[in-house]
């Protein structure tokens, strides 16, 4: 475990690095023996900054959930981050590129809760019956610590590498559709790049709701009625540059749109 100045110094590093759009070395070479409970840590000390200077929280986004994100960054165990009010973009939104770095889009579902969700021992079932709806979404990566190489320790520190989200398309009840089949066409610039299918999200979309439930148990936290869950990405990251349009098309959920300047 880390003293509570070197974790102090790590989300220091981090804002500097998110205020000047740049990368800090990876954690793990700097600090080998953080854990992830400092992770988490540091993570929550960002957090809590956020909110002492009025950024509201307004949900969490889970990510590594898919073996495609896994083989995309050599993670094989999921990870969490909180999503700030002011990091929800509508759907076909004029986004600032410069504002993040290393900018990757992902193809997900949210779901938005009208319950508190409290673990241990959450089931996909209380998931399901705690949500008003599931809606389409981007989420934007952005990371703030040098790609290569990075561990579990290295993503959670990072936020789980979030910058924000776009919300669109349809909300749907989640008792109206079977959301493992629901499937997005990713394209970027009129061509499309990539395809996938929900249920590439530890095979439902609300297990990753589940683990995250269950996760926050663990340390003293849960999900509250009327947030906001990335449930995780069921394509791998697309990077986008400015000038470039993103378009998801969802089928019978709509299509999401955003731009990059």
């Amino acid at each position: 475990m880390l003293t509570q100045e070197q974790l102090t110094k790590i989300a220091d590093d981090l804002a500097e690095a998110e205020a000047n759009r740049t990368m800090i070395p990876r954690l793990t070479a700097t600090y080998p023996e953080m854990t992830v409970e400092d992770s988490y840590a540091v993570q929550n000390t960002w957090r809590a900054r956020g909110e002492a200077a009025g950024r509201r929280l307004a949900g969490r986004k889970i990510g590594l959930t898919s073996k495609v994100m896994q083989e995309a960054t050599g993670i094989t165990e999921p990870d969490y981050g909180a999503i700030f009010a002011d990091q929800i973009y509508e759907n076909g939104s004029v986004i600032e590129h410069s504002q993040y770095s290393n900018v990757r889009i992902e193809v997900e579902l949210a779901f938005v809760l009208k319950e508190d969700l409290v673990g241990p021992n959450v089931t996909i079932f209380d998931v399901l019956r705690a949500t008003e709806y599931v809606v389409p979404a981007l989420e934007i990566l952005s990371s703030r610590i040098e790609m290569q190489g990075r561990t579990i320790v290295d993503t959670i520190s990072d936020n789980a590498a979030l910058g924000a989200m776009v919300v669109g398309g349809n909300p749907v009840d989640p008792a109206s559709v079977d959301l493992r089949w629901v499937s997005a066409l990713l394209y970027r610039n009129e061509t499309i790049e990539d395809t996938g299918v929900a249920a590439a999200v530890l095979n439902h979309p609300a297990s990753g709701v589940v683990w995250l439930a269950n996760k926050l148990a663990a340390h003293g936290d849960s999900l509250k009625a009327g947030e906001i869950i990335l449930a995780g990405s069921f394509t791998k990251p697309m990077w986008v540059h400015p000038g470039d349009t993103v378009h998801a098309d969802y089928g019978d959920l709509g299509a999401i749109t955003c731009r990059f300047v």
